[in-house]
């Protein structure tokens, strides 16, 4: 789980993958492009603008992200929900994987 919509690392991915391709002391232990294991990784919706979680969502497809927040500290975001439901596009099936059904599956938990 990386936090904050994963930090810069989705930012960054096109240009680690670069990196990966272009040099072979990039590759570390790595067999595939980076990218590819950081898909592997949950993000949260923790980016306050629409469209970084667009981009998100884009990137490491809808079941990959689970809705987070700050609170109880003052920079939380006041609605969760409605930031998840303000993105262009969003139907009812992302928005029920990203509100709860995400975590419930990720955590094992009963529906």
């Amino acid at each position: 789980m990386a936090v904050h919509g994963g930090g810069y690392l989705p930012a960054y991915s096109g240009r680690i993958d670069h990196a990966w391709g272009a040099r072979q002391d990039s590759h570390g232990d790595l067999l595939l492009q980076p990218t590819t294991y950081l898909r592997q990784v949950y993000l949260d919706t923790v980016v306050f603008s629409y469209h970084q979680l667009a981009y998100l969502l884009a990137l490491f497809g809808p079941d990959r992200i689970l809705m987070g927040t700050d609170y109880p500290y003052d920079m939380a975001e006041y609605n969760p929900i409605g930031h998840i439901a303000g993105v262009d596009g969003m139907d009812e099936t992302t928005l029920a994987q990203l509100a709860g059904g995400n975590a419930m599956r990720l955590l094992q938990l009963a529906s």
